[in-house]
């Protein structure tokens, strides 16, 4: 049984943020290389862009679905570290999908998520404030 507390700090947040990014390069250059070569087997005229959509939603769905399936992602089970609604329940697919579309942008933002959190009063980041998400310790 798993007993949530308080938010986790955001140099934790971050070095998990650093091993997913470890276990994502694998998982991405595996779903890159075979939709590389299923789009060039297919004869397809733009196989760069088939790839790079793969890459995407197939990081996208790693994300959501564990999200949703159980709060955690490899990374965030081992630096324990849990994502839940504000009201403490389970992500909905859907939900779990804008905290993906969401973070993405605020990463992707100059890290404008990041510093966000540095302000907000329970330090989260903005993505989470916009998806109704929250990070806390899995303890």
């Amino acid at each position: 049984m798993t007993h949530l507390t308080s938010t986790p700090g955001i140099g934790k947040r971050l070095l998990s943020l650093i091993y997913e990014v470890l276990l994502l390069t694998a998982v991405a250059l595996l779903a890159g290389s075979v939709a590389a070569e299923l789009a060039q087997a297919a004869g397809a005229a733009t196989p760069r862009m088939i790839t790079q959509m793969a890459v995407a939603l197939t990081t996208a769905g790693y994300f959501a679905w564990q999200w949703h399936r159980g709060g955690q992602t490899l990374a965030m089970k081992t630096w324990r570290i849990r994502v839940e609604t504000t009201a403490g329940a389970r992500l909905s697919l859907p939900r779990a999908l804008l905290r993906v579309i969401l973070s993405a942008i605020g990463y992707g933002l100059l890290g404008i998520t990041v510093l966000w959190a540095l302000l907000d009063r329970d330090r989260q980041f903005l993505h989470d404030r916009l998806a109704g998400t929250r990070l806390v310790r899995a303890v």
